[in-house]
């Protein structure tokens, strides 16, 4: 998992952004829904348990290249040469309970650092900024509750040092282009004296993926049909959960998991704030997320097309994921 948002507003998405995404998505054929709708209140709880799942091996085979690799990171990011000061800006923060292990790295190279977490969850990146204010008192806390290219807009021309940190895989829910094209507005609105931080699940056994994607205790499950209930409390939504099922599967050509809802019957749908009716099929689906898995070709050929180029790849003992560090 590891969403992108993909919203624009100040706060997140606004009413009228998620009502014409939802119309748009449900219209479509075939039918599909933005993965940033799984990041209410709720489907951010939901999430944060996915990420201590015993299945989901990708936060925590992250989290353990950073611990042995963060102060390394910084250290390169930092670069002699460049002011004391250096800024960490996360697209796509969450928790940020990662990124804190980059954060303490920072304090102890420079005593202090510029933190900018960026998410269109508040609840979440709310809860970050106070925790890491609590215990983390040196690092200056600036939130932006936006979509990642609203950031960028807000962040354009900066001097630099800057870390921007994108990890947890969520580059694997966009296609070539879609990264591409954030991973180049990055390098365009920040300017050469920018380092990127790129996490990325590798290619393994598809067993492997799908448990990850689909675990025993159905909280995967649950997180997706979540954005059935989110449209239900915010839009009028008169979907029953029970009538969809959770289906991951693996795309061998496009070397992606992907995650749909199965209607498990022949079913029309109400959402009121739409005048819309949506009708299902028995086993039509609604796709709700991809998660791309990379190899190291495939990753160098998106940060040379954005503008970057590698210099570091750091790996688990395991080659099960990868965190790759790139300069501008």
């Amino acid at each position: 998992m590891g969403l992108a948002p993909t919203a624009s507003s100040s706060r997140g998405r606004d009413a009228s952004g998620i009502a014409a995404d939802v119309r748009a998505g449900l219209a479509s054929n075939p039918k599909r829904l933005p993965p940033y709708l799984f990041y209410d209140a709720a489907g951010s709880a939901l999430y944060e348990q996915i990420t201590a799942l015993p299945e989901y091996y990708l936060t925590r085979t992250e989290r353990g290249i950073l611990e042995d690799h963060a102060d390394e990171i910084v250290e390169k990011a930092s670069r002699p040469e460049d002011s004391p000061e250096l800024r960490i800006i996360e697209l796509g923060a969450g928790s940020a309970t990662k990124t804190e292990l980059l954060l303490r790295a920072a304090r102890r190279r420079h005593g202090s650092c510029v933190y900018v977490p960026v998410d269109v969850s508040e609840s979440a990146i709310l809860e970050a900024s106070d925790r890491l204010a609590r215990e983390l008192p040196e690092v200056e806390v600036r939130p932006h509750v936006m979509s990642h290219f609203e950031a960028l807009r807000h962040l354009r021309g900066a001097q630099g040092p800057d870390l921007v940190v994108f990890i947890g895989s969520s580059i694997g829910n966009f296609d070539d282009d879609e990264a591409i094209a954030l991973l180049a507005g990055v390098h365009d609105a920040l300017g050469p004296r920018t380092s990127l931080l790129l996490g990325t699940d590798l290619r393994k056994n598809p067993d492997v993926l799908l448990r990850a994607y689909d675990d025993r205790a159905g909280v995967t499950a649950a997180f997706n049909k979540n954005l059935l209930e989110r449209i239900n409390r915010e839009l009028g939504g008169h979907f029953d959960p029970r009538r969809f099922r959770h289906l991951a599967v693996w795309n061998e050509a496009a070397s992606r998991i992907e995650m749909h809802l199965e209607s498990i019957v022949k079913q029309t749908v109400t959402i009121e704030a739409l005048g819309m009716k949506v009708a299902f099929e028995v086993g039509e689906t609604i796709h709700t997320e991809s998660s791309v898995k990379y190899d190291l070709l495939h990753v160098q050929r998106l940060l040379e097309a954005s503008g970057f180029h590698l210099t570091d790849t750091f790996y688990d003992e395991d080659r099960r994921f990868a965190v790759h560090l790139a300069a501008g």
